[in-house]
């Protein structure tokens, strides 16, 4: 039966460009997540958009002495332009912006207020007494409280991933003037996630298909305690407050942001022609919704913003919160755009093509625990994996089929049990990788196509079609025809981790239209079928002659 998915992807700050710890983290495996339920036949929405209300945005606007907008309309272009260039296939992806978004937010705040789940309250908030004004979260810097690390941030620490106050911070400092910033009181809409604590503590405990480190992580907040979390800050950038007398200060970002998932879907329905077709996404208790993250968004995913859409009332909660860890470069060092240090996707993909990209990010995709960015193993992985374990494959067998049998697929008889074995094999890897790519195991989804391709290599050893071609045609004529249909199979098992090498395989394998179209299946290819001329799938890379920029200052 076909099923209702909704694919929720992190709204990323337009403040600079996006690093490979980004993409790997939420990005790309959302796409191919998306891609493969679409091939499977199931209705699929992606969506997300940029941020454009985080303090990321008016620290660099502030810096540079421009407005929050000019930051926007710099970085968006560039975000849409990796979007389109590596291939992540989003049905909408939007700003936080539009006056859709806006009266979104405002509504799901008024209808919190309405039923209590939101209250004034006093909050001791840190003050730059040099500067004369409120320090947001990210203004702020220090030592964490918890693992001592140095440069934490306001709102949270890079290094040990908690959630912080920036009034939590030891030795804070303000990043306008370098000034210890003092503490004043100050007003502000509290949401009040305690009035959430027993029934998110009984939601999660029913999630037991999520991963173990997200719903660990998740019940650790409900033990301790859920807080009274602030909504609004003193900032002049950002949602109104749709209050009377609150003109001065707007709604905080991290409220705004996750609310943007059922904006944007409103959008995507505003565009699609009906309005009201957001409903089936959200109001549909069968329709499922998943959330790609990184691990630093853990709480905001599986603690508030199901708490807000509880108090919200009738909207489905997320069915995954498939939240990966840090892809790390240069000895363990994150990659950072608040520290300005990273591999910048663009740059990655002026060197390389896109699928090499997607195909070694897939590979060290950091879903158990962290990874490393290491442009050495990306060249490598290119020519011994992608190339020499598949591209090669696929080469070869199309070559020798127009070299030896006019490329035409050769009828066949009886096939013998090697033959039988390949055939089964490539059949029973979708039913593999399907269940994989369900679960959003990504990295063992790609590596069951690879198994095929590598028994299929092992298959054209041990039988060496080239040989039997002189000596027993009826033989080399069985290796290629099923050595031919493993490949087409590898092709659609792959496709959604590597959509553009593979369609162009597709259209090389004498086939029309999008192989996207032709759904999840195994399909073989009828003797007397012409396939095309060979063209090489991937590129062999020398390392001594790519460079990449891997860290500074974006262009």
């Amino acid at each position: 039966m076909q099923e209702r998915i909704l694919v929720c992807v992190a709204w990323p700050y337009a403040n600079y460009l996006l690093h490979v710890g980004q993409v790997a983290g939420a990005y790309l495996p959302a796409d191919i997540f998306a891609r493969y339920q679409r091939l499977i036949g199931n209705e699929v929405l992606m969506v997300s958009g940029s941020d454009c209300h985080g303090t990321p945005i008016t620290v660099t606007a502030e810096r540079e002495g421009i407005q929050p907008r000019d930051v926007v309309d710099r970085y968006h272009p560039k975000i849409l332009e990796t979007w389109e260039r590596l291939g992540i296939s989003f049905d909408l992806f939007t700003t936080t912006l539009t006056e859709n978004h806006y009266a979104t937010v405002q509504e799901v705040f008024l209808r919190l207020l309405e039923r209590g789940f939101l209250e004034v309250g006093t909050q001791d908030q840190l003050y730059d007494p040099e500067a004369q004004r409120f320090l947001p979260d990210r203004y702020v810097e220090g030592t964490c409280p918890h693992c001592a690390y140095k440069e934490a941030r306001g709102d949270q620490c890079d290094s040990c991933g908690k959630t912080l106050d920036a009034t939590d911070l030891i030795d804070p400092r303000s990043r306008f003037s370098g000034a210890r910033p003092v503490t004043r009181a100050s007003q502000h809409y509290l949401l009040r996630l305690p009035k959430f604590q027993e029934a998110l503590g009984a939601w999660l405990t029913k999630q037991t298909h999520w991963r173990k480190n997200v719903l660990n992580f998740s019940l650790g907040w409900i033990a301790e305690g859920l807080q009274d979390r602030a909504i609004t800050r003193d900032i002049s950038w950002g949602v109104p407050i749709p209050v009377d007398e609150w003109e001065t200060k707007r709604i905080y970002v991290w409220f705004d942001a996750v609310i943007g998932y059922l904006s944007a879907t409103r959008e995507w329905a505003q565009r699609s022609g009906d309005p009201e077709a957001w409903r089936r996404y959200w109001e549909d208790p069968a329709t499922k919704s998943y959330y790609f993250i990184g691990k630093d968004n853990i709480p905001f995913h599986t603690i508030i913003w199901p708490g807000m859409l509880m108090g919200y009332g009738g909207l489905n909660l997320p069915f995954d919160v498939p939240a990966n860890q840090y892809v790390n470069f240069s000895a363990g060092q994150k990659q950072s755009k608040s520290k300005g240090t990273g591999t910048w996707v663009l740059n990655l993909l002026d060197t390389y093509a896109p699928d090499v990209v997607r195909f070694y990010l897939t590979a060290i995709m950091p879903e158990s625990s962290d990874s490393e960015f290491r442009e050495d193993e990306l060249i490598r992985q290119n020519n011994d994996v992608l190339i020499g374990t598949w591209g090669n494959l696929a080469n070869r067998v199309i070559t020798m089929l127009n070299r030896n049998f006019d490329g035409a697929i050769p009828e066949t008889g009886e096939l013998a049990p090697e033959s039988e074995a390949l055939l089964a094999a490539a059949r029973a890897a979708f039913e593999k990788a399907g269940a994989e790519y369900g679960a959003v195991h990504l990295r063992a989804a790609l590596n069951e196509g690879l198994a095929v391709a590598q028994a299929a290599n092992r298959y054209l050893g041990e039988r060496e079609p080239w040989k039997a071609v002189k000596v027993d045609r009826a033989h080399a004529a069985e290796t290629l025809a099923t050595a031919v249909n493993a490949i087409n199979a590898v092709k659609t098992i792959l496709h959604p981790i590597l959509p553009f090498s593979t369609q162009q395989l597709h259209e090389d394998l004498g086939l029309a239209g999008l192989l996207a179209d032709n759904g999840w299946r195994f399909e073989t290819l009828a003797g007397g079928h012409r396939v095309g001329v060979a063209r090489p799938l991937y590129a062999k890379l020398d390392a001594l002659t790519v460079e990449v920029e891997v860290a500074g200052s974006p262009a």
